[in-house]
């Protein structure tokens, strides 16, 4: 780990030199335009937020579409987006009162049709939301007049409100009816106060202001008048292109680099904790490719090896902090009461892996997706036990479907649960018999789901306690800590850094 640091350092060295050279202060271009450049590591699969499970498809499905409800990041209260009013009619029934004249990008008004075609559409299992745990609580929908609607939930569900802030934006129905989901990734429609001009499926997607969008709402009209959204996998060539003026915003940038990047003039750097948690997760299904997950003295040894105290506060950086069980602290129904606690103990990991019949150790890959720099130190940590792990990185999509194809034994991965402040948004999604369910273990799945229907908010927590307690005593997974996102960005480009780690470009000005 040493080694890599003193390469980093080495390269941004001689980034530094470059921006201290000519272009030091040519960052007035995109200023004149009135364009902000940005960009991500991870293409999502498609543009629409339903069928891609990314942070990107979160930030374009806030800006390109609505939602029925606003949360405002600061104070947490729920306020009228696409709906004025809501009122829960019964422990299944919410109604909702539709703003009148919302425009989407093609022209066509919001109506009560618009949001029962999306809320049915996306609820049926065949139609394949990527995320299914997002939707799957959603009975029907129905229409009370051309401007009010009721939607009825298969169970109780006391979350409804925070997902309908979150991952359930409003489609235009008959736009998506005629272009199907093909056409709402190559040329999507919302509602939202940017509107898609381009998209180069893979590698960009350009975002212009929407002149029509609507002015009473909870999100201002933006002032800026274009995003411009390139897609680069490689960390190193994100960070030389924001220190070369080349780009005006990049964000989940590593700690050390982002120190580096902090003494460039013209840059600036904020950071902060966010609902993302980083966790490895342990395939132990009878099929599993590393079968010597399937022994708990394994699992246990795994959770003993990693030293998350030091990878906390060398790697990951201020606002974050040490997870014991699958949830973040800060999400309703999150708790570590009683769970099962494994401190960093290598003597211990050997001893449970000799015990286990692995002297040795074994052999395993272990697939990841992002934060590459810490998954290297997991590596080394399980090395020094004894686990020969061999890193397979790859874009997050093919990582998931190593996952949900039963091909992945270990991997390092992070979740934001869609910014929901919920448990429900995301342990179900990890252990509720779904794709990404990779332990099967049905004591955990009815107490989540019980959790998840249960309307009283103590018994919601003692039932959720349970669950995760099971999950941490027979290690089905490494509870890592919770992310911190670094933004880097052009110092002239006014923003706030938001817990929900969605960069509200609509917010953002330059001086």
């Amino acid at each position: 780990m040493r080694r890599r640091l003193g390469f980093l350092c080495a390269q941004f060295a001689a980034l530094f030199a470059l921006a201290a050279g000519p272009l030091a202060g040519t960052a007035l271009a995109d200023k004149a335009s009135n364009t902000i450049r940005f960009a991500y590591d991870q293409a999502p699969e498609h543009a629409d937020p339903y069928f891609n499970n990314v942070r990107i498809g979160t930030i374009l499905g806030q800006h390109v579409w609505d939602t029925l409800i606003y949360r405002d990041p600061s104070t947490g209260a729920y306020k009228g987006q696409l709906a004025t009013a809501w009122r829960q009619v019964d422990d299944r029934t919410i109604e909702f009162d539709l703003r009148h004249g919302v425009k989407f990008h093609n022209g066509d008004e919001l109506t009560a049709d618009d949001v029962v075609f999306t809320l049915d559409y996306v609820s049926k299992p065949e139609n394949k939301v990527t995320t299914q745990a997002n939707v799957s609580w959603i009975d029907h929908a129905e229409k009370i007049d051309p401007y009010k609607v009721r939607l009825v939930t298969k169970q109780p569900f006391p979350a409804a409100l925070e997902y309908l802030a979150g991952p359930i934006v409003i489609e235009p129905r008959r736009y998506f009816e005629t272009a199907g989901t093909k056409g709402q990734n190559e040329k999507p429609v919302g509602s939202g106060p940017y509107r898609v001009t381009s998209h180069v499926i893979g590698k960009s997607i350009t975002l212009e202001r929407n002149p029509d969008y609507f002015a009473d709402g909870p999100k201002p009209r933006p002032t800026i008048a274009r995003i411009e959204i390139r897609f680069i996998p490689d960390a190193q060539t994100r960070q030389a292109e924001v220190m070369s003026n080349g780009l005006d915003f990049i964000m989940s940038v590593a700690k050390d680099q982002a120190d580096q990047m902090g003494a460039v003039p013209f840059l600036k750097v904020v950071s902060g904790e966010t609902l993302r948690i980083a966790f490895m997760q342990m395939n132990t299904l009878p099929e599993t490719p590393t079968k010597p997950l399937l022994d708990l003295r394994v699992r246990r040894a795994i959770n003993h090896a990693i030293d998350r105290d030091t990878m906390v506060k060398q790697l990951v950086g201020e606002g974050a902090r040490v997870i014991d069980t699958i949830c973040h602290p800060a999400q309703v129904g999150c708790t570590a009461e009683g769970a099962t606690r494994y401190p960093y103990d290598p003597a211990k990991a050997k001893a449970l892996l000799a015990e286990a019949g692995f002297p040795n150790g074994f052999e395993v890959d272990i697939a990841a997706y992002r934060e590459r720099q810490q998954t290297e130190a997991i590596i080394s940590y399980l090395r020094a036990v004894g686990i020969r792990a061999n890193l397979r990185f790859l874009q997050y999509a093919a990582m998931r479907d190593l996952v949900r194809g039963n091909r992945a034994g270990l991997t390092h991965q992070t979740w934001g649960s869609f910014s929901v402040g919920d448990v429900s948004a995301g342990t179900p999604v990890w252990y509720g018999f779904v794709g990404d369910d990779i332990n099967h273990d049905p004591e955990v799945r009815d107490l989540l789901k019980q959790g998840d229907t249960t309307m009283q908010p103590e018994a919601r927590k003692t039932t959720y306690a349970k669950a995760l307690g099971l999950i941490a005593e027979r290690a089905l997974a490494v509870p890592l800590y919770s992310l911190p996102t670094y933004y880097v960005a052009n110092a002239d480009l006014q923003f706030k850094a938001y817990p929900d780690e969605t960069p509200r470009f609509w917010e953002m000005s330059w001086k």
